[in-house]
């Protein structure tokens, strides 16, 4: 049974928030740190509560901590040693196997975030402007109060027009594939798969393959926990354009290039089930938007690309192992919609996620170095996911041997795909 009054609502629902704030945080006092989590600790709702509440609940508070931040706070030795290498390195030291080379080095990353400074995460998401400003007023007021608490960096989030679905800027309809939880009482969409080993996501239950995985210590410290990697992704939304208007003769060739690229049309429908034009009505339905798979129906990419951005994050029936590689997504948009035919116009856009596991390595540094950016995954050859992949233009060449073991230590979590026989579109940060 899952413990869910002892679970943050995040890893399993979705609030309705349609703005929100991301802050990072440093503790320069235990003290006040401490002070600052114990204020905080009884606002962040459990998700024993938040179904019941969403539709009167007005803001929703999620808190995270770095294993810097553990150790700011004044956790035990014992205890900072028993959490796993990478979790403990971060992900800046960590860059060679994420692919963050070029533009995208922990040199480049905006924030703050790139040292040892980032100790702790406010995530703040509020049902409206007003609470959005409420929210960061309070938590101001907070910080200010707490000796030796201070913020590095904030990013306001807020939804993109037209409102009544989740989109990214590129305009592709959002969160269409999330893997269910068995015993959060949440039933799969057809397509999805069957509900997961709460192990797979939530530290302390049993996952795919163990009764009792290895999880930090002390036991109950960390049971019902979780590992979340925040990812910046900047969109290059008048790049992206420009490119299809150049690559492609009419609006509607446009169109089915974009989705070549992303495996799915802006709708939301699968190029599997609609590889010649879009269906808005498919991409809308959540009963089958996602009842597809890849080697019984489309097993050479003909509808849809072997490299597509969709295919390459979700294998499906392709993969080995694929119950082992699942991920919850959790983000939202920032920066302003760039309008239609307005050239692009140098403001940061994109998305910001937290992707939550139970094994950074296993599941999300798996999907970095081997879905995004193996250069011949699915045998392809040189090339990179064309949406969200390195694209320095070195194609892993030249790596260190540090690096190609790092690289190979990586891979050696688990099997890779099965095989079935560029451009820049986003740029990405921590």
């Amino acid at each position: 049974m899952l413990e869910l009054n002892n679970i943050q609502h995040i890893l399993l629902t979705r609030t309705p928030a349609m703005t929100g704030r991301y802050e990072f945080l440093s503790f320069d006092n235990p003290a006040g740190g401490r002070a600052w989590l114990s204020e905080l600790i009884d606002r962040v709702e459990p998700a024993s509560t938040a179904q019941a509440t969403m539709d009167s609940t007005q803001r929703w508070i999620t808190l995270a901590f770095t294993w810097n931040g553990l150790r700011a706070l004044g956790l035990p030795e014992e205890s900072l040693a028993s959490f796993p290498d990478e979790f403990r390195e971060g992900m800046a030291a960590r860059a060679d196997i994420l692919g963050d080379t070029g533009a995208n080095h922990p040199d480049n990353w905006v924030g703050g975030l790139a040292g040892d400074d980032p100790h702790a995460i406010a995530i703040l998401f509020a049902r409206d402007d007003a609470g959005h400003r409420r929210a960061t007023a309070a938590h101001d007021e907070l910080v200010a109060r707490c000796y030796g608490v201070r913020s590095l960096s904030v990013l306001d989030l807020n939804a993109t027009p037209p409102f009544n679905y989740a989109h990214d800027h590129f305009g592709f309809r959002d969160r269409l594939s999330q893997p269910v939880i068995e015993g959060s009482g949440e039933e799969p969409t057809p397509g999805s798969g069957a509900p997961l080993q709460p192990g797979e996501f939530i530290l302390g239950y049993p996952d795919e393959e163990s009764s009792a995985p290895k999880v930090p210590q002390p036991e109950e410290f960390s049971r019902n926990g979780s590992y979340m990697a925040y990812r910046r992704l900047q969109e290059h939304v008048g790049l992206f354009r420009r490119y299809l208007e150049e690559k492609a003769n009419t609006p509607n060739e446009q169109e089915l290039l974009a989705a070549k690229f992303m495996g799915r049309w802006r709708s939301g429908a699968s190029l599997v089930l609609a590889p010649d034009h879009d269906d808005p009505e498919l991409g809308a339905d959540p009963m089958r938007n996602n009842d597809f798979n890849y080697k019984q129906m489309d097993p050479f990419g003909y509808a849809c690309p072997l490299g597509s951005h969709a295919r390459r994050l979700n294998p499906r029936d392709t993969a080995v192992s694929m119950n082992r590689r699942r991920m919850i997504r959790r983000g939202a948009t920032y920066g302003p919609a760039l309008p239609p035919g307005v050239p692009d116009d140098g403001v940061d856009r994109g998305i910001a996620a937290f992707i939550i596991c139970a094994s950074l390595v296993r599941q999300f540094e798996f999907a970095q170095n081997v879905w995004i950016n193996d250069r011949n995954f699915h045998e392809l050859g040189n090339e990179h996911d064309p949406i969200c992949g390195t694209q320095d233009g070195n194609r892993r060449q030249g790596l260190t041997s540090e690096q190609a073991e790092r690289l190979r230590a990586a891979r050696s979590a688990g099997s890779r795909w099965e095989s079935p026989s560029s451009h820049p579109t986003a740029s990405h940060g921590p």
